[in-house]
């Protein structure tokens, strides 16, 4: 008898600690619009359903993808993976994986509707490129491009298009902000990585932990941490972003703890907790910023 109800194994499979990724640059661009008065809350909220169903629809397909490939072995420490275990067969996961990319279309229609067709480019890029993470012919996941590809996405794609659908405008305090985005993103996958470095170094996954290190994967997460506060830091103080969005730089002590457990264990289970903890991080990073873009 399976410990998991149908409803708890898909939330699991969801992995509703990874979302923060998706919602946060959402604020940050919605932060901006209202301080430029030109926010809107049809294209706000379409963005925040069509970012989280995108992100859900990557998770599922990494789920069914990883099972595939043998990538999830029992050994493996982390939440777990509903394929893999037999919770949910790869048909029922991949049928998840069109119920989310649809609600994610919905979202995408009445984005383009409000904001015109560069709204279906994204939409439709994000799509392949969530498809193609772990799936595909040659996923770029298991080549070391995952980070870049989440930089790229959830960073910039994801703030400064969340930005663009209130006035059809994308102005440079979005592309500023959606650098520290995309690095508190990317490290959230770095913690990931480094948590499975061995399991997926055994199933031939080379992610970047894996092609890196330990040592240099750990000098990566911190580079992106300090980095993301950095570029808030410089860029409020050169008035590229609005000056109170430098508020958010007060939640570096928050980013310590992170860094220094990344740097001093090996343990899988210590570091569910820095993935965990990197998106809460981000997470609170982009309501400062948002808060401040808006005032």
């Amino acid at each position: 008898m399976t410990p998991f109800s149908p409803a708890r194994a898909w939330w699991i499979a969801a992995r509703p600690h990874t979302l923060p990724a998706a919602v946060a640059p959402v604020l940050v661009g919605t932060g901006l619009a209202a301080g430029d008065g030109v926010f809107r809350l049809g294209p706000f909220l379409a963005a925040l359903v069509g970012a989280v169903a995108i992100q859900v629809a990557a998770n599922f397909a990494n789920d069914a993808s990883d099972a595939a490939r043998g990538a999830d072995p029992a050994e493996r420490v982390g939440p777990p993976r509903m394929v893999s275990l037999g919770v949910i067969s790869a048909r029922r996961m991949w049928l998840g994986v069109a119920a989310a990319v649809g609600v994610a279309t919905l979202a995408g229609v009445y984005l383009i509707a409000a904001a015109g067709p560069w709204i279906l480019a994204i939409g439709v890029a994000s799509i392949i490129a969530m498809l193609t993470y772990v799936g595909g012919p040659v996923p770029y996941g298991y080549r070391g491009w995952g980070e870049v590809f989440v930089f790229v996405f959830f960073g910039l794609a994801a703030t400064v298009g969340s930005r663009f659908v209130h006035d059809r405008t994308a102005p440079a305090d979005a592309w500023v902000l959606a650098v520290p985005m995309g690095m508190l993103a990317a490290a959230i996958l770095v913690a990931n990585n480094l948590r499975d470095l061995d399991t997926d170094a055994a199933a031939d996954k080379r992610t970047l932990a894996v092609i890196l290190g330990r040592s240099r994967t750990r000098r990566l997460y911190a580079t992106l941490l300090w980095g993301a506060f950095g570029v808030i830091g410089v860029a409020s103080v050169l008035g590229w972003i609005p000056a109170p969005t430098a508020f958010a730089v007060l939640l570096t002590p928050w980013a310590a703890p992170l860094v220094r457990t990344v740097s001093r264990t090996d343990d899988p289970h210590r570091l569910i907790g820095v993935l965990k903890g990197t998106a809460r991080l981000q997470l609170l990073v982009g309501l400062v910023l948002a808060a401040g873009a808006a005032i």
